[in-house]
């Protein structure tokens, strides 16, 4: 990178690449909580967190849990059950059944499947969103037609086509899970997102667009669904004078404490969206003229919350760069760059950058497990579609791209610095 040394001061101060904006409320709710002493897991505060994130999410019931991962556990606990019967204790819910999952996520999405037996199968990428491709959906339940559960997640805020995967989910008597805790705000067709799943989970993680410091719901129409997770999240104890109980059960449930937060918090999410997307639209303004492409979306039918802005680096633009398992390498090459050296760049003025997920069927612990594609046959393993040369949509946008400093309390001058020494990378 050619940056003029006099040029190079970084920031007093780190700009983040995502933290909670906090307003003052969080702080009258756990107070509440702290003077009635409701300070476990019932209270006014969780109460209200599951009217309000059931409310903004556009179903009937929100179940308040310490996490989006127990959230997308129980969804998929509970599609399992519905789908194949309640299994023996020694068993889980999807004991030896094929999954389609998202392949571009966080390995929260789909470990749940893991937890109760499943097999994880991955549907490729779609390009023009960076989501689960409707196509190569398609064509898995052409191969698999038995199965019966999809988990899709929708990727730092954007979703893509969640309408035709429910709608191809229905079309094969599927289940349809929505991970959807990158895109709590986010809207497909004026729906919002975590309402298109039969269950769907939302988070309230301490970098997302609200915040509890941790936190999550799972989102069903389902009343007794609803209810069957709660008790579920609360060590399955029966209605009974001393501790009973029949099934397996999980310390799952929110705090109140933590409730208080998510509850001061929730007033603030358009105007966090909105925040989010001034930071997007910054950076894509900035970035004109360089060989790089924003996280792309379709602008008719997607409302994102913009939570992470991320880039694109155009193949023809990219210098060599090798990644292994732990480390990674590249050759600087005057007007070309790679992730690694914009990430690099950008931390060297102690601002926070991070790659793009790592598809799961690249993972060491997955990487043996079926990913179905658009290309040739459509099915293949990692050795598989390198040597045969099938495009791997996931595994190309995991190498060109990048997530940029996306805090909301980033300043307009800031982010302009930041813009400037990506530029100097093509340089």
């Amino acid at each position: 990178m050619f940056v003029r040394k006099a040029d190079f001061k970084p920031f007093d101060k780190k700009v983040w690449l995502a933290t909670p904006t906090m307003h003052g409320e969080e702080l009258k709710y756990i107070t509440e909580a702290y003077e009635t002493n409701w300070m476990s897991t019932v209270g006014e505060n969780i109460n209200e967190v599951e009217r309000i994130a059931a409310q903004k999410a556009g179903v009937k019931y929100a179940v308040a849990l310490a996490a989006c991962t127990p959230g997308l556990h129980l969804c998929v606990k509970l599609a399992g059950e519905k789908l194949y019967g309640k299994p023996a204790i020694s068993h889980g819910a999807l004991e030896g059944k094929r999954v389609f999952c998202s392949d571009m996520t966080f390995d929260a999405t789909l470990n749940p499947v893991v937890y109760e037996g499943g097999i994880p199968v991955f549907i490729d990428t779609e390009r023009k969103s960076w989501n689960m491709d409707p196509v190569a959906l398609e064509k898995a339940f052409e191969m698999y037609p038995e199965v019966k559960l999809v988990i899709s997640a929708e990727l730092y805020g954007f979703s893509g086509d969640i309408k035709r995967i429910k709608e191809i989910c229905e079309a094969h008597g599927a289940l349809l899970i929505e991970d959807a805790a990158e895109a709590m705000g986010a809207t497909w067709d004026g729906q919002p997102c975590g309402s298109f799943g039969d269950y769907s989970a939302i988070s309230y993680n301490g970098n997302k667009i609200i915040t509890g410091s941790a936190g999550g719901c799972l989102l069903t129409n389902s009343l007794e669904d609803a209810n069957k997770a709660r008790k579920w999240s609360t060590q399955s104890r029966e209605n009974a004078p001393w501790y009973q109980h029949e099934e397996v059960g999980y310390n799952y449930r929110m705090s109140n404490v933590i409730a208080g937060v998510v509850r001061g918090q929730y007033p603030h999410l358009e105007e966090h969206i909105a925040q989010k997307k001034a930071v997007y639209e910054r950076y894509k303004e900035g970035l004109k003229g360089l060989p790089v492409e924003m996280n792309p979306f379709d602008a008719e039918r997607c409302e994102p919350n913009y939570w992470l802005s991320a880039l694109i680096i155009k193949p023809e633009a990219m210098c060599k760069q090798v990644r292994g398992e732990q480390d990674v390498c590249y050759v600087a090459e005057h007007g070309k760059s790679c992730p690694t050296e914009i990430l690099e760049a950008i931390a060297g003025i102690n601002a926070e950058g991070r790659p793009i997920w790592k598809p799961m069927h690249m993972q060491p612990m997955y990487r043996m497990h079926e990913f179905v594609t658009v290309d040739g046959s459509g099915r293949c393993r990692t050795n598989a579609y390198i040597a045969g040369g099938v495009e791997d949509v996931g595994a190309d946008i995991f190498q060109r791209g990048l997530c940029l400093p996306s805090d909301n309390k980033m300043t307009a001058e800031e982010q302009d610095k930041i813009i400037e020494f990506i530029k100097a990378c093509f340089e």
